[in-house]
């Protein structure tokens, strides 16, 4: 029975990751109609996606640790309440600004679920192996929800219009506070940590002024007082919080998860690897459907095989990671994003569709091994009473990565491109030739983690590993003094 039910709080858990992870692939096979509806720019577009991406990096550390504190599934419950209402409001925003604006408020409701659930999860599965293949089913509901998400946001983008992908959040998450409430124990962390605002604020600050850089410097100028401003401003605000967390005994972010090389690796791993599957899914919505002339369904039809490369990948990924540990998968996912990047910087407006298909099928499958061994490398070795923080860094790291991803390709893009995105000529005969950049750049990402993988996964790193979970239980529990 206990057994059963340990299963069960996994599958409400991850009912949350699978409407978050949905929710990014139907909002990019969105993205053309709201252009036309709306008469957005590219940048506009970014706004659309970094809106949200931005606010849930901001938040995820500080959801993570009020979550260890107050309680797991009150926060769990909270997210899903304020997720599935900014999905409604979202769905009858009125303009591009309000639109922007609510994307906002579902983040703050997405930003207290995916923590929180790894939170759950590492200490319902207490066992490593156990817990090893929960993650790993954990990594298939990824897959599930991005597969899901451009064939149903396609469909409702084609038969109710693009507020329709908004709508499908609603009755999952109404469920899923159903189920948390009758079935999922409450859960606290040991230690009861204060809070850091002015760390928050100084996380914010960086993200926020390094995004709006990038997205405007194409059309601002990059050497205009504004963008020179915010650059020099996300510069200092980050040197700020590197001199300010050390200082602090409960800090937001604890530096001293950084001293071990697999949890590195693993924050490294993450801000490069989606940095480019966000890219890949910004670009490749836009060409299929303004560059090749797709209907939403059959875009969103068309990076299916994909998404099901992904979901397939991710349990075998599981196995694998139980049995032998995340070297192996790490190498496979940055040999994956390589190559897919390589084969997408060939793409043009004529390229046979399966040669696009197989493009965006090898970039997928290389995706579909990443992000089980990024959350294990995350939590493992770490004490359960600070899984909440250490799964909370590398769920912002991959949200961090994703943002950048969209604003450092939609820049590529805008930069390279001309005449405006809602004329299909102009912008189907320079869209290939001015994305080439940007795929030769995730074609490097997954060098990246390539690379990141020969060295966090070494024995020196698993040393490095088991020094710094030592030092953080002996800080957090130190002995006390005998009389």
């Amino acid at each position: 029975m206990f057994s059963r039910r340990r299963y069960l709080v996994l599958a409400i858990c991850c009912m949350s990751l699978f409407i978050v992870g949905m929710d990014a692939t139907i909002v990019n096979v969105a993205l053309p109609s709201i252009a036309r509806d709306f008469h957005a720019t590219v940048s506009g577009l970014q706004w659309t996606v970094d809106a949200y991406l931005l606010v849930l990096a901001s938040l995820l550390m500080l959801s993570g640790s009020v979550a260890d504190r107050v309680g797991r599934r009150m926060i769990f419950q909270i997210g899903l309440a304020v997720f599935t209402l900014g999905s409604l409001a979202c769905s009858v925003a009125p303009s591009l600004g309000a639109l922007v604006a609510f994307r906002a408020v579902q983040a703050v409701g997405g930003s207290m679920l995916n923590p929180v659930a790894m939170s759950i999860i590492t200490n319902t599965f207490t066992d490593p192996k156990e817990r090893a293949k929960a993650i790993g089913f954990w990594g298939s509901t990824f897959g599930l929800s991005v597969a899901a998400g451009p064939v149903i946001g396609g469909a409702l983008v084609d038969s109710v219009g693009w507020r329709g992908v908004f709508w499908v959040n609603i009755p999952v998450g109404v469920a899923a506070i159903i189920l948390t409430a009758l079935f999922v124990p409450e859960s606290r962390a040991a230690v009861k940590r204060r809070l850091d605002p002015v760390g928050q604020i100084l996380v914010m600050l960086t993200l926020v002024a390094l995004t709006f850089g990038i997205i405007e410097g194409p059309s601002r100028g990059w050497s205009s007082a504004l963008i020179l401003g915010c650059f020099a401003l996300a510069a200092a605000a980050l040197a700020v919080l590197l001199g300010w967390e050390p200082r602090r005994a409960e800090p937001l972010i604890d530096l001293r998860f950084f001293r071990s090389l697999p949890f590195s690796g693993a924050a490294l791993t993450a801000i490069t690897g989606m940095a480019a599957f966000s890219g890949f899914l910004f670009l490749i919505t836009l060409y299929l459907q303004e560059v090749r002339g797709y209907r939403p369904l059959i875009a969103g039809e068309f990076l299916l095989p994909m998404a099901v490369a992904m979901a397939c990948s991710a349990p075998v990924c599981g196995r694998v990671l139980a049995r032998s540990g995340p070297r192996i998968p790490l190498l496979i996912a940055g040999a994956g994003i390589t190559v897919g990047g390589v084969l997408l910087a060939f793409v043009t407006a004529g390229s046979p569709v399966w040669y696009v298909l197989l493009s965006c099928l090898v970039l997928g499958f290389g995706m579909g091994w990443a992000n089980a061994p990024i959350t294990n490398s995350a939590v493992a070795g770490m004490p359960r009473a600070r899984a909440g923080t250490a799964a909370g860094i590398a769920s912002t790291s991959r949200q961090v990565g994703s943002a950048l991803g969209v604003a450092v390709v939609g820049s590529i893009l805008t930069a390279h491109l001309t005449g405006p995105p809602a004329l299909h000529g102009s912008f189907a005969s320079g869209f290939a030739a001015a994305t080439r950049p940007a795929w030769w750049l995730v074609t490097a990402m997954g060098v990246v983690v390539f690379a990141l993988a020969l060295v966090t996964t070494s024995r020196a790193g698993n040393a490095s590993a088991a020094r710094t979970a030592e030092l953080i239980e002996r800080v957090d529990s130190p002995v006390p003094a005998h009389a």
